[in-house]
C-alpha cells in the first residue's frame, strides 16, 4: 500500500521527462517548451492532487530558474503586480469584516430574506454579485465584496474549516459565489476590466459594440446560466444541510439579540463603502484599485478593527500571493514567449474547407480549453483574442457573433482552473474548497457555460445582429 503511494508522482515524473526531452514542435523554441513542460506538470500535479498548490509552485519556480528557463527578474515579475496584490488586501479586508460582526449582520439579512434553503442562499449570492456588477470594472475587486458576505452565510450555517463542518454549506456556497462571477463579469460591459479592451480590439476591425448591444447579446444566455449553474452545483457538489426552514426565523432572532451596530461595524462599512465607491469611479478616474484596497486596510489596523495579532494569523494571504504570483509570472512569459501564438497560427490550418460555423465551434472551444495555461484573463485577450477573432471573420463567422462569443469565453471560462482568475485565489484561501474540486466543479461550470453560449447565445445574437 505504501508502494502505490508513489506510483502517481512516479508517473507524473516520467511524463515531465518525456516531454522535456521531446523536440519542440512547430517554430518553439527550446526552452519556450521547457517553460511549458514545467508548467503542465505543475498543473498535473495539482490536478491530481499530488502536491498543494503552493508546493507545486514553488518548485516549478525553483526548476524553472535553476534550469535556466526563465531569467529571475521575468520568474518574479508577477510580485509586483497591483492585481495580485489587490487580491491580498481584499482577503484581509474581508476578514475584518468578518471580525466586525458586520459580515454576519449582512448574512443574517440575507437568510432572514431566502434562507429557506441552501439553494436558495446560492441563488441570492450570484443576484447579489450580477446587481452590482456594472459598478465595479474588476471582478477580483467583486469578489472582495461578496467574500465576506459568503463567509459569513457558511459561518452563520455552523459550517466552519477546520472542524469538518465545510461541506454543510460553505463549501458549496463558495464555489457557486466563484462561478458566479464568471457569468455576471459577461453580463456587462463593465463589469470586467479587460472587457472595454476586446470592444476596442474589435472596433479597430470594424465591429462595432456598444454598452446596450453588449446587454442585449448577454441577457438571455446569462440568466439561463444564472439559473442553472446553482441548481446544478446543488445536484453534484452538494451541501450536506439542504432544507432550512427555522433559519429566517433564526436570522431574525439573532439580528435582534446582536443589538445595535457596534462602533467596529461602523468603521469597516464606513471603510468598505468607500471602498467600493472608489473602485467604481476607478473605471473613470485614474485611481489604483490595490492602494485602495491597502489604505482600507490600513485604516481598519489604525483603529484596531484589524489588529496586528489579525494580520499575523492570516498565512493563507502569503500563501495565495506567492503561488497566484509564480504561476501568473510562468504563465506570462509563455505568451510573451509565443508558445499560445504558434499553437493559435499551427490550428488555423486544419480550419481549411470547413464551414464557418464548424471554424467558429472550434476556435471558441480551443479559446476556452486554451486557458488550462492561463493565469489572467486579461493576459489570455491580450494574446488571443485578436488572432481568434481575423481567423473566425477571415473563415466567414459574423464579426459581431465571433466577438462576442470570444468576450463571454475570457468571462465563463475563468472557473477551469484554481489560476483561471484573481477572482478564484480569494476563494480558494478559505479553505472551503480545494485546488482540485476547483478543476473538477469549476471544469464543469465552464463545460455547462459553453454549452449554454453556444447553444443559446449564437442563434440570439444572430437574431440580433
Amino acid at each position: 500500500m505504501h508502494i502505490k503511494r508513489f506510483y502517481p508522482p512516479l508517473l507524473l515524473i516520467l511524463f515531465a521527462l518525456g516531454v522535456w526531452f521531446t523536440p519542440p514542435p512547430l517554430s518553439i523554441s527550446l526552452s519556450t517548451w521547457h517553460l511549458f513542460t514545467i508548467f503542465i506538470t505543475t498543473i498535473g500535479a495539482i490536478l491530481f492532487n499530488i502536491l498543494p498548490i503552493i508546493a507545486a509552485a514553488i518548485m516549478a519556480l525553483a526548476i524553472s530558474v535553476l534550469s535556466g528557463v526563465i531569467e529571475p527578474a521575468k520568474a518574479y515579475a508577477g510580485f509586483s503586480e497591483s492585481f495580485i496584490l489587490l487580491i491580498i488586501a481584499a482577503f484581509l479586508v474581508s476578514h475584518a469584516v468578518h471580525k466586525s460582526g458586520l459580515g454576519k449582520r449582512l448574512s443574517l439579512h440575507i437568510i432572514r430574506k431566502f434562507g429557506h434553503s441552501t439553494l436558495g442562499l446560492g441563488y441570492s449570492v450570484i443576484a447579489t454579485d450580477i446587481l452590482i456588477a456594472p459598478a465595479f470594472p474588476s471582478n477580483t475587486a467583486r469578489s472582495g465584496v461578496l467574500y465576506p458576505i459568503v463567509y459569513g452565510l457558511a459561518h452563520d450555517c455552523n459550517s466552519k474549516v477546520g472542524d469538518h463542518t465545510h461541506r454543510r454549506a460553505g463549501s458549496y456556497l463558495m464555489m457557486t459565489s466563484m462561478a458566479g462571477l464568471t457569468i455576471s463579469s459577461g453580463l456587462w460591459l463593465t463589469a470586467m476590466a479587460v472587457n472595454p479592451v476586446g470592444v476596442g480590439i474589435a472596433e479597430k476591425m470594424g465591429i462595432h459594440i456598444t454598452f446596450g448591444s453588449w446587454l442585449l447579446y448577454a441577457i438571455v444566455p446569462t440568466m439561463i446560466a444564472f439559473a442553472l449553474i446553482p441548481w446544478m452545483l446543488y445536484r453534484i457538489y452538494p451541501p450536506e444541510m439542504k432544507e432550512t426552514p427555522d433559519a429566517p426565523q433564526k436570522a431574525a432572532v439573532a439580528l435582534e439579540h446582536m443589538g445595535h451596530i457596534s462602533r467596529n461595524e461602523w468603521i469597516t462599512a464606513g471603510v468598505f463603502l468607500s471602498m467600493l465607491t472608489l473602485w467604481a469611479l476607478s473605471g473613470v478616474f485614474p485611481i489604483d484599485k490595490a492602494a485602495v484596497a491597502f489604505g482600507g486596510l490600513g485604516i481598519l489596523m489604525a483603529t484596531k478593527v484589524f489588529g496586528v495579532d489579525d494580520f499575523r494569523s492570516q498565512g493563507e494571504a502569503l500563501s495565495t500571493l506567492i503561488w497566484f504570483a509564480i504561476l501568473f509570472g510562468l504563465s506570462t512569459q509563455l505568451a510573451e514567449q509565443g508558445f499560445m501564438n504558434a499553437i493559435a497560427e499551427h490550428f488555423t490550418h486544419y480550419l481549411t474547407g470547413l464551414s464557418w460555423i464548424w471554424v467558429y465551434t472550434l476556435l471558441i472551444a480551443v479559446y476556452v480549453l486554451i486557458h488550462y495555461l492561463f493565469v489572467s484573463q486579461s493576459a489570455h485577450l491580450l494574446a488571443l483574442f485578436g488572432i481568434f477573432l481575423a481567423i473566425g471573420v477571415q473563415a466567414g463567422v459574423p464579426g459581431e457573433l465571433m466577438a462576442m462569443m470570444l468576450l463571454f469565453a475570457t468571462n465563463f471560462n475563468a472557473t477551469i482552473t484554481p489560476q483561471g482568475s484573481s477572482c478564484n485565489a480569494i476563494y480558494l484561501s478559505s479553505g472551503y474548497i480545494t485546488a482540485r474540486e476547483i478543476y473538477l466543479y469549476g471544469g464543469a461550470v465552464t463545460l455547462l457555460t459553453f454549452l449554454i453560449f453556444m447553444i443559446v447565445g449564437t442563434p440570439w445574437i444572430l437574431a440580433l445582429s
